[in-house]
């Protein structure tokens, strides 16, 4: 294909994927099969890499995401992104009606839900999309355009030149897809996000705009920040009409009222069905719809006195405890989860909670018969709260002493709250084993998800991870969801990952108490996995940054006759068994932190996986040896513990200008 042609192609598929993904992700209007729109996607990527000067970064190939980049810029607020005063029943709002009428005239509200996601800042000018951050502290952000770009309702170009524009929105993850993202983390045995709020603002910060794109993030844009060149705007309720003109996704349902007892009626009405919505929202706001009435009444030191949110209280209800079920996890920790008679919470129906372990089972009392009290954390995991009335007669439960899955003698280690299952060849281990094995921190085999790893398990091609490399090109295009090329490109896959460094390997035999960075210790004081299954505890517990809990398990792990012959399966398959790379010290080299409380943006995962990728440490339990204690909202017994030892307390945004030093 000539160059004019390859232009003209560019420019046709570029103006059909912007049209239909608009119709599909901010109308939700399909008109074409998901087939034909990848297909016209995959045709145009070919094209941009074949005629790399026709490269445009708002193109729709950015929404699969981009290069992994090492920081975020900060990046100052063309307009403060301020917070609104909360307010908690019918009384607060009614005085909030009598100061806006003490001020102003007749004044008209629009009411709208309240999305629990992350507020970010979308700048265009000349129609462009050309930054994206997130609020930070409201004067101050983080550029992240690269991540805001993978999302798929978020326009990259303007259907007119608008010379400059300047918008909000919240950022979230629909619930579905929360639960999807949970669901994989589970499986892979990572810790899973609590919320669809932290796995949004989680999701935004990566590093790899790809991990971005995959999430499935969304957003609903609710405010105009600065406009330049356009007609006047008078009201808000006309911002969001001219916003979506422009081809946004703007805050669904808002609705104006003149009078506060029928917008009240309507905070209440969101509230009732805010359970049957698709995405998590934390309450509703009332805001005062003129600009010039909003002028007038001005703003406080923190908020605007012009619009209030009103939150929500957690729902709680009571059922009967029916059961309480265990499943087994990939590292064979038992879990119990309590089955009762089923109740409606948030809209939705539950019957399930999950308890933990058996000392949480304790601490509440409960027993199979109770009516306990469930209700649902952050309006979205069920939590049982306490017990309201025991059975007469019924016992605490006590978890079995046998693993459900294989029928080994459960053991529970000194320290650990978690009961667990020796056996490493248990069936309900296998799946998250692998799962875990090639997974992106470990071998990072591109393709290798869960759907596929579970064929392979159930067709009895793959016992161990060894097996992996052991695959022909027939077993693995004869699986469900796969065919010729896509087998051929998995199994390149899996040959590649033989390259991955010895850190990678042992963080992927999934050894207890052993992760990501201790793993990376063992590989780089011993150089060769010889030399670790040489080792003794003593050895590995004089690494810095180990103790004797994990140099025993390691050791436990490494003498294990089965673990070695899995060891060794995996040498013969041709994988790597030396380390390549030497420590080198970084920023926050030495240094060991401990994390408490909710932080802003950062869920706990990629605080202390952004903490080890510096060099530094992150502790369960403050000590003397502590360095620094990150805190965050609803901070406990650590935070109490660091002021009175002195350590010093830092916010996530300090903890962020350290990683960025």
């Amino acid at each position: 294909m000539e160059e004019t042609q390859a232009r003209q192609r560019v420019d046709e598929l570029r103006k059909t994927l912007e049209y239909h993904s608009h119709q599909y992700y901010v109308l939700d209007n399909p008109e074409i099969e998901d087939y034909e729109y990848d297909r016209m996607l995959h045709e145009l990527l070919d094209l941009e890499e074949r005629f790399p000067q026709f490269y445009d970064e708002n193109s729709p190939t950015v929404r699969v995401g981009g290069k992994a980049q090492n920081t975020f810029d900060s990046v100052a607020h063309t307009v403060r992104l301020g917070s609104l005063q909360d307010v908690f029943d019918t009384e607060e709002l009614l005085a909030f009606d009598k100061r806006v009428r003490d001020r102003v005239e007749a004044p008209v509200y629009v009411v709208e839900p309240k999305i629990d996601g992350l507020s970010v800042a979308l700048q265009y000018r000349d129609g462009l999309l050309v930054r994206g951050a997130t609020r930070g502290d409201g004067v101050t952000g983080e550029d992240v355009s690269q991540n805001l770009r993978t999302i798929h309702s978020i326009p990259l170009k303007l259907p007119r030149p608008v010379p400059f524009l300047e918008v909000r929105g919240e950022v979230y993850m629909p619930r579905q897809n929360f639960e999807r993202v949970v669901r994989d983390q589970e499986l892979g045995g990572e810790q899973p996000f609590k919320n669809p709020r932290n796995a949004a603002a989680g999701s935004l910060r990566q590093k790899n705009a790809r991990i971005t794109a995959g999430r499935g993030l969304d957003i609903f844009v609710f405010n105009i920040q600065a406009l330049e060149g356009e007609e006047d705007v008078t009201g808000h309720a006309q911002s969001l009409d001219y916003l979506r003109e422009l081809g946004f996704k703007v805050i669904p349902d808002y609705k104006t009222y003149t009078d506060i007892g029928d917008a009240v009626a309507r905070v209440e009405e969101i509230g009732e069905s805010r359970g049957a919505l698709p995405y998590d929202i934390d309450g509703a706001v009332i805001k005062v719809d003129s600009f010039a009435q909003r002028a007038v009444m001005g703003s406080t030191s923190k908020f605007p006195r012009w619009a209030v949110a009103y939150k929500y209280p957690p729902e709680e209800k009571e059922t009967t405890l029916l059961d309480i079920q265990v499943k087994v996890g990939r590292t064979g920790a038992l879990t119990p989860t309590a089955v009762f008679q089923p109740i409606t919470l948030a809209g939705t129906t539950v019957t399930r909670a999950v308890l933990h372990n058996q000392d949480i089972i304790d601490q509440k009392g409960v027993a199979v018969g109770d009516t306990i009290i469930v209700r649902k954390a952050g309006d979205i995991i069920p939590e049982v709260v306490g017990v309201k009335e025991h059975q007469p007669g019924a016992a605490v439960y006590k978890l079995p002493r046998e693993c459900p899955s294989c029928g080994a003698q459960a053991v529970r280690s000194e320290g650990e709250a978690v009961l667990r299952c020796p056996n490493l060849e248990c069936p309900a281990q296998l799946l998250r084993n692998l799962i875990h094995f090639a997974s992106r921190d470990a071998m990072d085999i591109e393709g290798l998800g869960p759907a596929i790893l579970e064929g392979l398990v159930d067709k009895g091609l793959v016992k161990s991870p060894a097996d992996l490399y052991r695959l022909d090109h027939g077993e693995v295009a004869d699986l469900d969801r796969m065919a010729d090329k896509s087998a051929t490109n998995l199994l390149a896959a899996v040959e590649k990952s033989k390259e991955r460094e010895l850190g990678n390997l042992i963080f992927a035999l999934g050894i207890r108490g052993i992760g990501q960075r201790a793993a990376q210790l063992l590989a780089q004081h011993f150089g060769t996995m010889d030399a670790l299954l040489e080792s003794d505890a003593e050895s590995i517990a004089a690494i810095e940054g180990f103790g004797s809990i994990m140099a025993e398990s390691a050791v436990a792990y490494l003498c294990t006759q089965g673990n070695r012959h899995l060891i060794e399966s995996l040498r013969r398959a041709g994988v790597n068994m030396t380390c390549h790379t030497m420590p080198q010290r970084t920023t926050l080299s030495g240094k060991t932190f401990v994390l408490t409380g909710t932080l802003p943006t950062l869920s706990r995962g990629e605080a202390k996986r952004r903490i080890e990728d510096a060099g530094g440490k992150a502790s369960g339990s403050v000590s003397k040896k502590t360095d620094y204690v990150v805190a965050g909202e609803e901070a406990g017994s650590k935070l109490t513990k660091a002021q009175s030892l002195g350590i010093p307390v830092i916010t996530e945004e300090e903890l962020l200008k350290l990683l960025e030093a």
